[in-house]
């Protein structure tokens, strides 16, 4: 993918790069979140709505390591979609934890529960 079309998908708004998400996911097979030296996953917190923790996710490592911009410590994970699907998004929704789907480098994200995503690339890959 070229710089060019990264950054007109970075310029999408929060909806329409949802659906590149669950496009780009369904195709891949893989889900992308940011590690830390210490292989701990980036988790964020939202004040808005009395506050809440989210997981950013990527659909590709490309999209991951223009987020994670100058930190040298955060590097783009790879987690194959069965995984995410079976263990990530119940393990996440257990422990309260939204997910914060594809978040540009701007800050806007789209916030769903574990839930939601699942249903949502469970309806994208059944269209494979």
């Amino acid at each position: 993918m070229s710089k060019e079309e990264q950054q007109a998908i970075l310029e999408l708004d929060t909806e329409d790069r949802y659906e590149v998400f669950l496009d780009l996911v369904g195709e891949e097979r893989e889900v992308w979140i940011l590690v830390n030296s210490e292989q701990h996953f980036l988790k964020l917190h939202a004040d808005e709505q009395g506050g809440f923790e989210y997981l950013p996710v990527w659909p590709a490592a490309e999209f991951a390591a223009i987020y994670a911009g100058d930190d040298s410590d955060l590097t783009p994970k790879s987690i194959a979609l069965p995984q995410f699907l079976k263990k990530w998004l119940s393990g996440l929704e257990r422990d309260g934890i939204e997910i914060g789907v594809f978040p540009a480098p701007d800050g806007s994200v789209w916030i769903t529960e574990a839930a939601e995503l699942e249903r949502d690339l469970r309806d994208e890959l059944s269209r494979f």
